[in-house]
């Protein structure tokens, strides 16, 4: 399925429009040197890793009137060194867009390349629960980075302060308890608004659970708590959400991966994770554009 569909036209193009102005926002002295001729390029992935930001890309280089022409899918996984596109079109466009392309296309991989390694552990132990990312996200790149996750075939978790209601410690301690707070928020989000609530001990679980939360997040439970701490909340309320959030990396998230979570979040898949390395090169006059010899900086 084209995860690309997700992503409004409109918001991608003023995206893509935001970052090309960010990166020449007065005279491109380089398209001065390199003119107008008509030149083609590749795009090289030169580490192992899961190819991520295609419909980003073609937005890139769609505004600079580039052709993209892709020689492997979104979410396949790569192995230095390769192919991995060919970009045509004049050669002060290419270069126009080649550091912003790769940058977005570099840490968009980062992201869906971690997150194929957490699932690694996740199918290894046959663990049902989802894996989910966090709203730690870089101001200005959150459409990028909760595209990754998906890629990466992560949960997103909510997008932002209007996808669900998520009442923390702050939360809590203004208005002074939890059933009080629950009580406020579905007043004002009605029926069709999950709320979360981010809980400290059972006890604190259990009474968002009778105030009607729909999800419980245990916030830094050690490891050796978890699994006694999740099922007696289960087994009062069997329907309930448990998340498990706090502390959690790849060294440590397979003793969380009990039967009584169903979620586990962490913010290091778009915190943590390692950029991919990309380039892009234009191919010298009468050389086959997929091996080429000039490198662009």
């Amino acid at each position: 399925m084209d995860l690309g569909t997700l992503l409004p036209e409109a918001h991608l193009n003023k995206l893509v429009s935001d970052w090309l102005t960010e990166d020449c926002p007065s005279f491109d002295y380089g398209a001065y040197i390199v003119g107008t001729t008509n030149s083609k390029s590749t795009i090289l992935c030169k580490s192992k890793g899961v190819l991520c930001g295609i419909p980003f890309v073609d937005a890139i280089f769609q505004q600079l009137n580039c052709k993209v022409e892709w020689l492997y899918m979104e979410g396949d996984m790569l192995q230095p060194i390769c192919t991995v596109a060919t970009v045509s079109g004049r050669a002060k466009d290419l270069l126009q867009g080649e550091r912003v392309a790769l940058n977005v296309l570099a840490r968009a991989s980062g992201i869906a390349t971690l997150c194929y390694e957490y699932n690694e552990i996740k199918e290894n132990l046959k663990w049902k629960g989802e894996i989910a990312g966090t709203r730690k996200t870089t101001p200005g790149f959150r459409l990028v980075e909760k595209y990754a996750l998906l890629v990466g075939k992560c949960s997103t978790h909510r997008y932002d302060l209007s996808s669900m209601v998520m009442l923390k410690d702050n939360h809590l301690w203004s208005v002074g308890n939890i059933t009080n707070c629950v009580t406020k928020a579905r007043s004002v989000c009605g029926f069709s608004t999950k709320i979360e609530v981010e809980c400290r001990s059972v006890n604190e679980a259990l009474e968002a659970c009778k105030a009607g939360a729909d999800v419980i997040m245990l916030d830094n439970f050690h490891a050796s708590v978890v699994e006694y701490s999740s099922s007696q909340i289960k087994k009062q309320h069997p329907n309930i959400l448990i998340e498990l959030s706090g502390g959690v990396d790849l060294s440590n998230i397979s003793s969380y991966m009990h039967d009584t979570i169903d979620i586990i979040s962490t913010s290091t898949l778009t915190q943590g994770y390692h950029s991919m390395d990309y380039s892009m090169k234009i191919a010298k006059e009468g050389h086959d554009p997929k091996n080429p010899v000039v490198t662009v900086i």
